[in-house]
């Protein structure tokens, strides 16, 4: 049986690590970007999956750092790894198919997982402009599936996101504007797509290929499907939910914690 910590013993930032921990299998080649997925996928490497393969985005390929670096391009991610090249050689790995999973965010999601990182408002006129794509389109479209770790705000998830950077299930198609399949749009190079959004508020599933909505699978302990509905534009299906969002187990704290990132660089540890 787990030993599951106690509230007082973690915080938001150990639970959204863990949750996209668990995402991960053993035997994946996972692509990582800087910050909290950094950790979780390390996580994951240190407890239930040891052989995963993991593609630092700067260019570092199957790295097994003893420290957590600082970013994707700290000299730490050639630890222990197979190749430490640059982009090109980790972006033309995934583009021939052979990322399983790659974890991404986004400042706005709309129902069918399409995910903006450009701009709020006109393009041309934007309201506000954003950090821009810098990897976000490439991984999404490359990898075999792929989950977003988002801010839950109903100023994020909207019904239609002001810019697509990264296309989720269904996407509009140009000049008509009329939502097509993925499939359609990728045809040949299609691979999957959005898997989960794991936000602040819960963890976000989609309901198949076909249909492509997003449902809510578990609430994080202490928030209500209504309370995510509220924040949420866009109708939300809560038929499907499980329950609540696993809590970590103090073993997965001591990694985050005492073996990762001891110094907080990424995720704060609780004062107690």
């Amino acid at each position: 049986m787990s030993d599951f910590a106690s509230p007082e013993e973690y915080g938001l930032a150990d639970l959204l690590c863990c949750a996209a921990a668990h995402e991960v299998q053993d035997n994946e080649v996972v692509f990582a970007g800087t910050g909290l997925p950094m950790v979780a996928i390390m996580l994951a490497q240190q407890t239930h999956a040891p052989d995963l393969k993991l593609i630092f985005e700067a260019g570092t390929l199957d790295g097994r750092p003893l420290e957590l670096p600082t970013s994707v391009g700290d000299a730490r991610c050639e630890m222990g790894s197979s190749r430490a090249s640059g982009l090109n050689d980790a972006f033309s790995i995934a583009q021939r198919g052979y990322v399983d999973l790659g974890f991404l965010g986004g400042a706005e999601v709309d129902l069918y997982g399409n995910v903006n990182t450009t701009c709020i408002g006109d393009y041309l006129d934007p309201d506000l402009r954003l950090t821009g794509s810098g990897g976000n389109p490439d991984i999404n479209s490359f990898a075999s599936r792929t989950v977003f770790i988002m801010v839950h705000e109903k100023r994020r998830f909207v019904e239609n996101t002001s810019y697509i950077t990264s296309p989720g299930w269904r996407v509009k198609k140009w000049p008509g504007g009329e939502f097509v399949h993925r499939k359609e749009l990728y045809g040949s190079a299609y691979r999957g797509g959005p898997s989960a959004i794991i936000s602040t508020m819960g963890v976000f599933r989609f309901a198949d290929e076909e249909d492509g909505h997003m449902y809510l699978d578990t609430c994080h302990p202490g928030v209500t499907p209504q309370q995510i509905q509220e924040q949420c534009q866009f109708k939300l299906d809560v038929s499907r939910i499980q329950g609540e969002t696993l809590v970590p187990t103090r073993e997965e704290l001591h990694f985050i914690h005492d073996v990762l990132d001891p110094d907080e660089i990424f995720i704060p540890k609780v004062k107690k």
